[in-house]
């Protein structure tokens, strides 16, 4: 059972009427790994997501730990949780009144209100919730039951920093005890503190599937440099067509380059003052990723 995935997709393609909104996705979930989905609005990240849940017609093969998901059929969802765009709540019921209606175990639903500290508000009504409120309540239905894998949409939407926090741990404690996420979000410095692979998304169609470690390697091929004389370093630059950026006091150069650049100075005669990795944020990572794609 270890070896199945908690999630496979195999050229997965998502249809509203004719119109083709997610093209040949293919990717795998294994148990314990967080996938962060990542593209600009309108990629097709909530379609996948709603497609994995058997909520939108598609053709392709979507297997959840072992069972393949069929249009309107969940019955392959039994260990599997989520929250997409909306809490999935009912606004006359308080919120213990709601976790009763999905919990299994009472003991783990008072772990979880407890976790996202929803003692103080849990059996008030939840239509009087915040939007914060409302957001832990979905997350903590989305938790229940140990779920071998979950579906999070915009999960930090409406959370303060303190909630948000508590959230990526608790991400990061289910992961380690071998629950698999897929996660949707925007505030990507926080998926950045959480997640093991980036699957990058944009018009419908994934364009590139890696591990952390290998996708942040981009942010370091880049590089800060200043010297002595940077007019001068730009001419040069220019003339033995190196690419660079220039900034304000400081000149931005390839990785590939930086041996050349430097015995290009030497032999000008202009001497480097400093010469240091430019790191990027996951943010421009993807933006530039997006734009070679672009090209």
């Amino acid at each position: 059972m270890k070896n199945i995935n908690a999630l496979q997709l195999d050229n997965v393609s998502t249809f509203v009427g004719k119109t083709v909104l997610v093209k040949n996705a293919t990717f795998e979930v294994k148990p314990g790994e967080i996938i962060g989905l990542i593209g600009p609005n309108g990629a097709g990240k909530t379609t996948i997501m709603k497609t994995i849940l058997g909520l939108m017609k598609f053709k392709g093969k979507v297997v959840v730990n072992g069972r393949e998901v069929y249009e309107n059929d969940h019955q392959a969802l039994d260990k599997a949780g989520a929250l997409i765009e909306h809490p999935a709540i009912y606004p006359f019921l308080t919120g213990i009144q709601n976790l009763t209606l999905y919990a299994h175990d009472q003991k783990d639903m008072a772990n979880l209100i407890s976790e996202l500290q929803m003692s103080s508000y849990i059996n008030n009504k939840a239509k009087g919730y915040s939007l914060g409120m409302k957001q832990k309540l979905g997350i903590a239905i989305a938790l229940l039951n140990q779920p071998q894998i979950v579906i999070l949409d915009e999960p930090m939407n409406g959370l303060d920093i303190e909630s948000t926090i508590k959230v990526r741990k608790l991400i990061k404690r289910y992961s380690d005890q071998g629950t698999a996420f897929l996660i949707s979000s925007h505030i990507l410095s926080e998926l950045q503190k959480v997640m093991t692979r980036v699957v990058l998304i944009s018009g419908g169609q994934i364009i590139l599937n890696k591990e952390v470690a290998e996708f942040e390697k981009i942010s370091h091929q880049k590089y800060h440099l200043t010297t002595e004389n940077n007019k001068l370093a730009k001419k040069i630059f220019a003339a033995y067509q190196i690419t660079f950026k220039a900034k304000e006091n400081y000149l931005i150069v390839s990785q590939k380059d930086i041996y050349k650049i430097e015995d290009l100075l030497f032999n000008e005669g202009v001497h480097l003052k400093e010469i240091l990795p430019l790191e990027a944020n996951l943010e421009r990572i993807v933006v530039d990723v997006l734009e070679k794609k672009r090209g």
